[in-house]
């Protein structure tokens, strides 16, 4: 943080106050763990050493160097037949921490070279837009914690990363962050009973720092998802994760929603996020954060850190699934985020009433050649309907429309000269 002094008067100088201005300088950074491995990942063979024991003669030397030989081999043999897989405990004991920020510029990391599995369109990540009661903390964390895992992610230098992620389907599909595997060579999940299994990728995106996985499971616990766009200034909000490691897996912190549609500026990239005080540490990134009736409404992903002339606290933020969903559900599908459906049509954001009292929302320009247009939508045309839902508001139409994929119809109930009717929108996705 700098301070620009120079108009701050001095004693005995200037007849009043003058202005002091503060100029911010925060570092954003991930939050995510990278460790150096002096032993290997799950599911390689660790190497074992046998104490120093008496010695006792060249024979006995001799025939315990060729069992061991023997060993080895087998050992060897099962690692490269995947026997070591699965259901295996890890320690943090078995890394050792070490802090690297130039690492996570996404031009220092190489190539990501992550097993990939086929995409498939048979796999969604829905979330909610209702919700149950309220929960306690202690309903919220026996609710989400074991859909919560550790991602460990092994890079060509030998180094580890280490973050968290969320299960949204029972087979195994898991949520995380683009920067926890980014570069990755091999990546493993550990699960909150202590299992591990070898995860492979569907896709990433740096970009918008998201990535699915998978794993080779069935009757996962898997997350409820719930709608970000009903958050609120002031709302509660709980984060579980792996702070500063695996040791420490499945910690739960609370706070509140600080603001939402936060603009963050990223390594040339602004994303819009949610900003929360809930304490988010190394090892965080991609770990679910949650409201009060226990659903995931956001990705836990960076936190702005303190600076030798800055101390910051309780400045964390979240991707919001509301508006990402999409994203998720094309790097399951395609490997790779595509264009947002798109309507075509803008409109004002306070809603203004039809004539048999309703409220609608006021159509202020239509795109040439957009859905719209084609469904017959035309400027000044009130929409009242989306798919059968009152709009009351322009977020409204926003979230129906976040439904639908392209190609699909949206119906819009259009209001123009008092007379209605039904426009059949066939969304496409944007080119931008």
């Amino acid at each position: 943080m700098d301070h620009e002094n120079q108009d701050i008067p001095q004693s005995g100088q200037g007849n009043g106050p003058r202005e002091v201005v503060l100029r911010y300088e925060a570092p954003v950074t991930p939050i995510v763990e990278r460790y150096i491995q002096p032993t290997p990942l799950p599911g390689q063979p660790k190497k074992h050493t046998s104490p120093r024991k008496k010695r006792k003669g060249l024979k006995i030397f001799l025939f315990c160097m060729l069992g061991l030989l023997l060993v080895s081999g087998v050992v060897t043999a099962l690692w490269l037949g995947g026997a070591f897989d699965d259901h295996q405990s890890y320690h943090d004991d078995d890394f050792e921490q070490r802090h690297d920020e130039d690492y996570y510029d996404n031009s220092e990391h190489g190539e990501t070279t992550i097993k990939r599995l086929p995409n498939t369109d048979q796999v969604k990540l829905r979330y909610n837009e209702s919700h149950g009661e309220a929960l306690t903390i202690q309903e919220i964390y026996q609710k989400v914690n074991p859909s919560t895992v550790t991602v460990l992610t092994g890079n060509r230098d030998g180094s580890a990363m280490v973050g968290t992620g969320v299960i949204f389907t029972e087979d195994g599909f898991i949520l995380t962050n683009a920067h926890v595997i980014a570069g990755g060579s091999e990546c493993y999940v550990v699960l909150d009973t202590g299992e591990d299994y070898r995860a492979c990728l569907l896709g990433l995106d740096e970009e918008k720092d998201l990535a699915v996985i998978k794993i080779a499971a069935s009757g996962l616990p898997a997350a409820e998802f719930g709608d970000s766009d009903a958050l609120t200034v002031g709302d509660p909000v709980f984060a579980i994760g792996n702070p500063l490691g695996v040791e420490l897996r499945g910690t739960l912190t609370d706070g509140i929603v600080s603001a939402i549609n936060r603009d963050v500026y990223v390594d040339g990239v602004t994303m819009t996020l949610i900003q929360t005080n809930a304490a988010l540490n190394n090892g965080n990134s991609g770990g679910p954060l949650i409201n009060v009736y226990g659903q995931v409404v956001g990705i836990n992903t960076m936190k702005m850190g303190s600076s030798s002339t800055t101390s910051v606290e309780g400045l964390g933020f979240a991707i919001p699934i509301a508006s990402t969903a999409y994203m998720i559900n094309d790097l399951i599908s395609y490997g790779e985020v595509h264009g947002e459906v798109m309507i075509g049509i803008s409109v004002q954001p306070v809603p203004v009433t039809a004539e048999n009292g309703e409220s609608a929302l006021l159509v202020m320009e239509v795109t040439s050649g957009g859905p719209g247009e084609e469904a017959g939508i035309q400027k000044g045309d009130l929409i009242v309907a989306a798919d059968g839902e009152a709009l009351t508001k322009s977020t409204d139409l926003l979230r129906v429309r976040r439904r639908h994929e392209a190609g699909e119809t949206l119906k819009l109930l259009v209001e123009r000269d008092g007379k209605r009717f039904t426009a059949d929108v066939v969304l496409r996705e944007s080119d931008t």
